[in-house]
């Protein structure tokens, strides 16, 4: 060992030593035993899980703040207690150096270096501070307390839980590279001539009870919050656009706009009525994911309410589909033909517990395993590829797992494609996806188009917006036009 690292080590020992004596020297109060059982609540990670749950328990933000920590609390543990405690081994601080009342009953016998706990703690509320800043304001004095508790019971070194903490941010903010960190604010042209909505009066909305929650009707809300408002229930059995636009055309009074409260097949559907008749759209989320609605950046009910009162609206591109020459249908989101309709359906299905990126991961895995390849021609090429997947604008981030989209007003498709004729090519995906590095991978290609036309050598079902539509040889992608839905302006909009 060199001279100058060794008087490093020794500066850092004295250091260590100099804080370990001051919190000795501190007088015994009822704080110790709190210090104590505050410790213990966060072995294993349970503290931290419970306060996952509670944030969990509110969607949006919060929510998807507690599935990053959770998941950046797990990467920091294995970094700090599988990884680096097997490499650095390091006495911890002696029991006698501390009041008895102060000592912990049982005391860690594994190597001090580094803190464990505190790896955890700071790489949860970075994690949440990364998705719900406002929840991080409470869970941050907590997670520094646990990170303190570890020196005042005398089971680390100062240095121990600094660098424990260093590891855990350094994990939390890494996740971003395989996770990307969702963008607040909606891009997107403000629409600045849209009727105001007072109380829903001019509104014609359509709601559909048998999404979301299940037993949970959102109608009665929305009438009381929407007390002008047409409000129609989906019948069962009857296709929603028939039902729109019989209402339409038997309305007497004046149609200012067109809601819609249901998942996102429910606004697809109702987006193409809004758009024939030229009128604003007010999108409500009720459904289970709300994908639309979150990337135009509607979150709540509060939030519709406040910009159809106030007349707010941005320019929303909407895309379309024709399967085999037929009539052009609305596309929202996403289309996808091959294994991409069964990963979608895996990932919705796993992500609420393990959260989008694992999902997407372990539902690749299972598609793939499972997958035939298919037969595609655009470009005057063929390929043969796993899947086509087709975004309504570009999705973020590129070269990766698509997320979200930056803008909604791009008149832009985006296309990504996993191919098939190369040597092992699903093993190789899955390792790139694990390495966050698919973009690099001959086995993924990407472009951004305005049009596509997509020709298959049998017959494939198309899924758009989270639901399979039917079969098709041929299919024809474009931006049907824009359509503006009411949104709350950002300052400076």
């Amino acid at each position: 060992m060199s001279g100058w690292l060794r008087r490093r080590f020794f500066l850092v020992g004295r250091w260590d030593r100099a804080v370990s004596a001051g919190v000795a020297r501190l007088p015994v109060t009822p704080f110790d035993e709190g210090m104590k059982r505050l410790t213990h609540t966060a072995d294993h990670g349970v503290l931290w899980f419970t306060v996952a749950a509670v944030l969990a328990s509110r969607k949006g933000a919060p929510r998807r703040a507690a599935v990053r920590g959770v998941a950046s609390l797990a990467g920091a543990s294995f970094v700090a207690n599988a990884v680096l405690k097997s490499v650095f081994a390091r006495r911890r601080p002696a029991a006698e150096l501390l009041p008895e009342r102060r000592r912990l009953v049982r005391r860690p016998t594994s190597s001090s270096f580094p803190s464990g706990h505190s790896a955890s703690a700071a790489a949860f509320v970075t994690a949440v501070a990364m998705e719900s800043p406002r929840s991080a304001v409470a869970v941050a004095p907590l997670a520094a307390t646990v990170a303190y508790s570890r020196v005042h019971t005398g089971v680390h070194w100062g240095s121990d839980v600094l660098v424990g903490a260093s590891v855990g941010v350094g994990v939390a903010l890494a996740s971003r590279r395989w996770w990307p960190l969702r963008e607040s604010a909606t891009h997107a042209r403000p629409v600045r001539e849209v009727p105001r909505l007072v109380d829903g009066k001019g509104l014609v909305l359509l709601v559909n009870p048998n999404s979301g929650d299940p037993g949970q009707d959102p109608a009665d809300e929305l009438a009381a919050v929407f007390p002008a408002a047409r409000i129609l229930r989906t019948e069962p059995d009857r296709d929603c656009v028939e039902q729109l636009e019989q209402e339409l055309a038997e309305r007497t009074e004046h149609t200012a706009a067109i809601g819609v409260a249901g998942g996102d097949g429910t606004v697809a559907a109702v987006t193409g009525v809004a758009l024939r008749h030229g009128l604003p759209l007010v999108v409500v989320p009720t459904g289970t994911l709300n994908h639309f609605a979150r990337d135009v950046g509607v979150d709540t009910v509060t939030e519709v309410a406040a910009a159809t009162e106030a007349g707010e609206a941005v320019s929303v591109d909407v895309a379309s589909v024709r399967l085999d020459g037929g009539e052009p249908r609305c596309l929202i989101n996403t289309a996808s033909v091959g294994a991409y309709p069964e990963l979608v359906r895996l990932r919705e299905q796993w992500e609420d517990r393990w959260g989008k990126w694992p999902a997407f991961a372990a539902a690749l895995l299972v598609t793939l395993r499972r997958a035939e390849p298919i037969r595609i021609r655009f470009d005057e090429r063929w390929h043969d590829v796993w899947f086509l997947f087709v975004g309504n604008g570009p999705y973020h981030p590129h070269g990766a797992v698509p997320a979200f989209r930056p803008r909604m007003d791009s008149g832009l498709l985006d296309i990504r494609w996993l191919r098939a004729d190369l040597r092992f090519s699903r093993a190789r995906a899955m390792i790139a996806l694990l390495l966050g590095a698919i973009g690099h991978s001959k086995v993924y290609g990407e472009r951004i188009v305005r049009e596509l036309t997509v020709d298959l050598s049998t017959p494939q079902a198309l899924a758009t917006d989270g639901e399979v539509v039917g079969e098709a040889r041929r299919l024809r992608f474009g931006v049907a036009g824009c359509l503006a839905v009411y949104h709350q302006h950002e300052p400076g909009d």
